[in-house]
């Protein structure tokens, strides 16, 4: 067992990272500022799990609060970064607020960790790393491209300062490039809560057929796929949350074969937007009212994951498909219609 910190742990990743890294016989502690998340997670995860971890309503960026945290926990052994700001369409509208808030949580961490003696850190990236890839799918060689929005520069430059710091110091680090995160735990105790109207696609997709929303805006009909419309690599966020165990202990075990390594999270194969919308309809039996809009700012045409590096370095493999990614999105959806 061991004690792992994890920033943004209430959040949407962060939440099913918990849950199984309690499953896995591990303690993590949580800080989150509740920025973009909610309390009431933490009850979630304690009804999956039977286990309260320790919660700190703190922001990552504090140096106060994040010496304060390791001070009162001093067997921490690894840390989990998840807490960002992840919109690509705000950052596009919004650059220095995310420059500002995603670099300044990661190098205070940096400094707080390495003062500590705490070696281990996993680092929550993003395919936007790769930009629009020359080749697919892309693996974690490909050239590191002009990001397409400020989202995907932060990412791009958290990973240089990483690069950096792990070459001077004690630091063993690993960066997890995810592809997109959907569905929800199967229990629907925990899923996502986006504020506001949705960055990504499946919250859209479900509120829409809940009748939240009026109607689903697809970006794009004119790119070069089958469809018309974008392709993203599409990982059921149960399955994210469990490489994020491997990783973390890979890097206590001192397993890691460099003092950075970058893994891609995904399933391997690409879906358009369009075929994500009808398998949603197929397999919860509902009928979504959508129309197809312009372009969105920042996005790329089309990404999905060479995972053959994950899947051996890291023993991790999706194991979730399409079918179950929308049938738990729809489930957790309908809970939360249950709760107002």
């Amino acid at each position: 067992m061991s004690k792992i910190l994890v920033t943004g742990g209430t959040g949407y990743i962060g939440s099913h990272t918990i849950v199984e890294l309690i499953n896995a016989g591990h303690e993590p502690v949580i800080i989150d500022n509740l920025s973009n998340s909610e309390i009431s997670v933490l009850e979630g995860i304690r009804q999956i799990t039977g286990h309260s971890p320790g919660f700190y309503q703190e922001d990552a960026g504090s140096r106060e609060a994040v010496e304060k945290i390791i001070a009162a926990h001093p067997d921490i052994t690894a840390i989990i970064h998840f807490a960002a700001f992840k919109a690509v369409g705000e950052s596009v509208q919004k650059p220095l607020s995310y420059y500002r808030n995603n670099l300044d949580s990661t190098i205070n961490l940096l400094e707080c960790m390495l003062a500590a003696g705490i070696p281990n850190f996993v680092f929550s990236s993003s395919c936007t790393v790769y930009g629009q890839p020359d080749e697919l799918p892309v693996s974690e060689s490909a050239p590191i491209k002009q990001a397409e929005s400020p989202y995907g520069n932060t990412k791009q430059m958290c990973e240089d300062i990483l690069r950096n710091v792990a070459a001077a110091t004690a630091l063993k680090a690993i960066s997890l490039r995810y592809f997109n995160p959907v569905g929800a735990h199967e229990s629907a105790l925990i899923g996502e809560l986006p504020r506001g109207v949705p960055n990504n696609l499946m919250p859209f997709i479900t509120q829409t057929a809940i009748g939240k929303r009026e109607k689903l805006t697809v970006f794009g009909d004119d790119y070069d796929t089958p469809d018309g419309s974008g392709i993203r690599d599409y990982i059921h966020v149960v399955d994210l949350a469990k490489a994020h165990v491997k990783a973390c202990e890979r890097l206590i075990a001192g397993q890691n074969k460099a003092s950075i390594e970058f893994f891609n999270l995904g399933t391997g194969s690409g879906y358009s937007v369009l075929e994500v919308i009808k398998a949603f309809e197929k397999v919860n039996g509902v009928k979504l009212n959508y129309t197809i809009g312009p372009r969105r700012a920042g996005d790329i045409e089309k990404v999905y994951a060479d995972t053959s590096f994950s899947n051996s370095e890291l023993g991790w493999k999706a194991n979730l498909g399409l079918e179950e990614m929308v049938a738990s999105a729809w489930k957790w959806e309908q809970r939360l219609a249950d709760k107002k």
